[in-house]
């Protein structure tokens, strides 16, 4: 089970305010819910996928040269969506993304399936953006690490 532990308590109940609106967030919330409890988290994984492809569709990046212009250009679209920022470090084969500030459901209980549901969107959104800045289909983009409920690093390689 990932920490629920928040270093800065205040600044997390900001976030929850402007991510989290009342009313839209609710009925998303409730509709992934219905989702993963009617088919199975594990089943709903890649229709969540496939809908961070269609939102990524809808808003592309522009094209970065380098690393860190595909940093500022991500960010530049989270910002849009009030989804937190990401920050991408290299290694030798692939790339890691570690997103924070990813909005957190206000009911507790609904907490760490809205973080899993959440982390599968950003899957597809991220592998999307990264194909349509050269990359190849074959390389995706998966979760790799849960420091907590708004803070998540994923990993873009080559999973062979």
């Amino acid at each position: 089970m990932m920490t629920q532990n928040m270093d800065n308590p205040a600044l997390m109940s900001w976030f929850r305010g402007q991510q989290t609106p009342e009313g839209w967030f609710d009925l998303l919330a409730l509709m992934v819910e219905g989702m993963v409890s009617n088919v199975g988290e594990h089943e709903s994984q890649p229709f969540l996928r496939q809908m961070g492809h269609a939102l990524a569709e809808q808003f592309p990046l522009q094209p970065s040269e380098t690393v860190g212009e595909l940093e500022a250009n991500i960010n530049g679209q989270l910002a849009r969506f009030g989804w937190g920022c990401v920050d991408i470090a290299t290694r030798d084969t692939d790339l890691t993304l570690r997103h924070q500030g990813l909005p957190v459901s206000r009911i507790a209980e609904q907490q760490n399936r809205w973080c899993h549901a959440f982390c599968a969107i950003l899957e597809g959104l991220y592998a999307h953006w990264m194909q349509g800045q050269g990359g190849k289909a074959h390389v995706t983009v998966s979760r790799d690490r849960l420091f907590s409920i708004s803070d998540v690093q994923f990993r873009y390689h080559n999973p062979q």
